[in-house]
């Protein structure tokens, strides 16, 4: 199989990072979010190692303590293209200031609903990470899970989010390599074999492999700290964090380059 290079960095939209396609897919899809046995089932069963790295990470980059009933809490978190909020919730319940943006407006109102049943605090926004770093905001933990795969332009989104980190914070992103075993798992099983998810959900085009990811976050000053893939059990049904094997699913820890991990000091 011949490894084409990804759709963006061949070819660069005009605009900003909202792919509006890409958009309404989901937006169809938003009544079903929080159904495990829906469309979105991959990311429900996907979520318990996402938030292990996340939770870990933070802990050891802000110094937290691991002990803690709600050991986020202080930390200002902002979850890009959260969809209706499976990552804000726990998050949120792990003591966090979230906020959840989201260019589905559907999907956003099934979060606000999901979240004032479960009595959280969530702040959701309908806005573009763009339009966030343009008004000057800023977090200590900036979040775009399973995201820039689905954007118009990773270099502008990447920078948008760089730009939203506070100066001691860090970013987290995880997105799909662009190998020969994630072709077959995300689209050939995914979404053709198993169907799991609807065809047509991932383009082969966008996948970006782990130095593809990390060079325009090197430009924003930004260095990867930590990496993990993410391997799939196909009898348990369940993730696991590996540190060796990115042949499919990975995630990403960064933070600016003149900062140190308080754990590390």
């Amino acid at each position: 199989m011949v490894l084409d290079k990804p759709r963006s960095l061949r070819r660069k939209p005009k605009g900003g990072s909202v792919d509006q396609a890409e958009v309404e897919k989901f937006a169809r899809m938003a009544a079903r979010w929080w159904d495990p046995a829906g469309e979105m089932g991959p990311l429900h069963e996907m979520n318990p190692v996402r938030l292990s790295f996340l939770r870990d990470r933070a802990i050891r980059h802000f110094g937290l303590q691991a002990d803690a009933r709600a050991p986020l809490e202080g930390l200002r978190v902002l979850d890009v293209g959260c969809g209706a909020g499976l990552l804000c919730e726990p998050l949120a319940r792990m003591g966090a200031e979230v906020t959840g943006i989201d260019a589905a407006a559907q999907s956003l109102e099934v979060a606000r609903h999901h979240a004032a049943m479960s009595e959280l605090a969530i702040d959701y926004r309908h806005t573009t990470v763009e339009a966030l770093a343009e008004a000057g905001e800023s977090y200590d933990l900036v979040t775009a899970l399973e995201v820039v795969e689905h954007v118009a332009d990773v270099d502008v989104f990447l920078h948008a989010c760089c730009a939203l980190v506070r100066p001691s914070g860090a970013l987290a992103l995880s997105t799909i390599n662009r190998t020969p075993q994630a072709f077959a798992f995300a689209i050939l099983g995914a979404e053709y074999l198993l169907r799991r998810i609807p065809r047509g959900t991932h383009d082969w085009r966008k996948f970006l492999k782990p130095s593809e990811l990390a060079r325009p976050l090197r430009r924003a000053g930004f260095q990867v700290r930590d990496l993990a893939g993410m391997v799939y059990n196909p009898v348990s049904g369940e993730w696991r964090l590996s540190s060796s094997d990115f042949s499919i699913n990975y995630l990403l820890w960064a933070s600016r380059r003149e900062v140190l991990e308080k754990g590390s000091d």
